[in-house]
C-alpha cells in the first residue's frame, strides 16, 4: 500500500532544555537525552528528535532559527520501501543511514526519510458521552484527565514558496503516492498518505516567498483532551497560538501552541476519515479556517 504514517521528525533547535520541557509538558515520553539531543515518543511509537548540532547528516535548514529539518515516513512493507526508494532515486540523490532509513530532500529543501513503519498499538478509550436517546455513561461522574498523552503525530503542515508549488506537490503525489484530498487554490494542498485514513496527512501551504515549518498535529482521544491539554500547557507558561476551534477542512477540533523548536504544535481530535471514494475537492477561494472558534463576551466592544 505504501506510506502509512509519520514515523519520526527531527528539529534543529537552539535551547535543548526549553524544548525538552515543552514536549514533556505536552505529554510525550522522553526516551533519551544527552547534552546535545533528546528523543521523545508518542503512544504509538513515533519519535521526535531534538538536535542542537545536526551537522551534515541533514539538509540545510529552509529558514533561520529553530525549525523542522526532516520528516521520516513509515511504509508498510520492505518491498514497498524499496520501490519508493527506487522511484525517488531516479529523480534525486538518496543515501541510506546505518539504521536503514533512506534520506533525500523534497523540492523545498525539507529532509524526507523512508523507513519501515513500526506502529505500536495504543488502545483508545474516548470518554463516554451522554445525550437524549444515546446514553453511554451511567452512575459515573467524569473526573479531570490526569495527564493528556498524544496518541500519534497525525499530520504535518509545511510552508512552501508559492512560485514552486506545483513541483513541490508533485514530489509527494508522483513519487511517494500521496493523494490530494482538498486543493485550496489560493492557499495550499491537503494530501492523504496511501495507508492513512485521515482526511489529510500533510498540508503544503503556499506562501509568497517563505518556506518553513507551519505545524505538526498530534491526535488525542477526544474533545476534553484538546481542552485540558491546552489548559495544562498554559498553566505551565506556554503561549497559545490560536483559540480552541473546529476546522472547516478535516473537521477536527484543534488547539495550537507556539513551540520553541519552531512553528507550532496542535492538539487534534475527531478528524474526518475518508477512503478512496472521497473525491478530491477543488476550492477556488479559501474556505473559512474554522467552523467555530471559542468566543466570549470579552471579545465584544461593549460589555455584555
Amino acid at each position: 500500500m505504501g506510506i502509512q504514517r509519520i514515523e519520526s521528525v527531527t528539529y534543529s533547535i537552539d535551547d535543548l532544555d526549553e524544548s525538552v520541557r515543552f514536549f514533556d509538558d505536552f505529554g510525550l515520553f522522553l526516551l533519551e537525552r544527552t547534552d546535545e539531543h533528546a528523543v521523545f515518543e508518542t503512544l504509538t511509537g513515533q519519535t521526535l528528535h531534538l538536535d542542537t548540532f545536526p551537522g551534515s547528516r541533514l539538509p540545510p535548514p529552509v529558514e533561520p532559527g529553530p525549525t523542522l529539518r526532516e520528516v521520516v515516513w513509515g511504509i508498510d512493507t520492505i518491498e514497498e520501501t524499496e520501490r519508493l526508494t527506487a522511484a525517488v532515486a531516479k529523480d534525486r540523490k538518496v543515501r541510506e543511514s546505518a539504521d536503514g532509513v533512506r534520506h533525500t530532500t523534497d523540492e523545498t529543501g525539507f529532509g524526507v526519510g523512508l523507513a519501515l513503519a513500526r506502529p505500536r498499538p495504543a488502545p483508545v478509550m474516548p470518554r463516554p458521552a451522554n445525550a437524549l436517546g444515546h446514553v453511554n455513561r451511567w452512575n459515573t461522574a467524569l473526573e479531570a484527565i490526569e495527564r493528556v498523552r498524544p496518541l500519534r503525530m497525525c499530520h504535518v503542515a509545511l510552508n512552501i514558496p508559492k512560485s514552486g508549488r506545483q513541483e513541490a506537490v508533485a514530489f509527494y503525489t508522483d513519487l511517494l503516492g500521496f493523494r490530494p484530498t482538498d486543493v485550496v487554490e489560493p492557499m495550499g494542498v491537503f494530501m492523504q498518505a496511501p495507508g492513512d485514513q485521515d482526511q489529510h496527512t500533510m498540508l503544503l501551504c503556499h506562501r509568497p516567498d517563505k518556506a518553513g515549518i507551519n505545524h505538526i498535529a498530534y491526535e488525542v482521544p477526544g474533545f476534553d483532551d484538546v481542552i485540558e491539554g491546552g489548559n495544562h500547557m498554559i498553566d505551565k507558561g506556554w503561549r497559545e497560538a490560536r483559540r480552541l476551534g473546529r476546522h472547516t477542512i478535516g473537521s477536527n477540533v484543534f488547539r495550537f501552541l507556539h513551540a520553541p523548536c519552531g512553528g507550532r504544535v496542535e492538539y487534534a481530535a475527531d478528524m474526518d476519515r475518508v477512503d478512496d471514494s472521497y473525491e478530491t475537492r477543488v476550492h477556488e477561494t479559501t474556505p473559512p479556517h474554522h467552523i467555530w472558534a471559542l468566543r466570549t463576551n470579552r471579545d465584544q466592544d461593549t460589555p455584555a
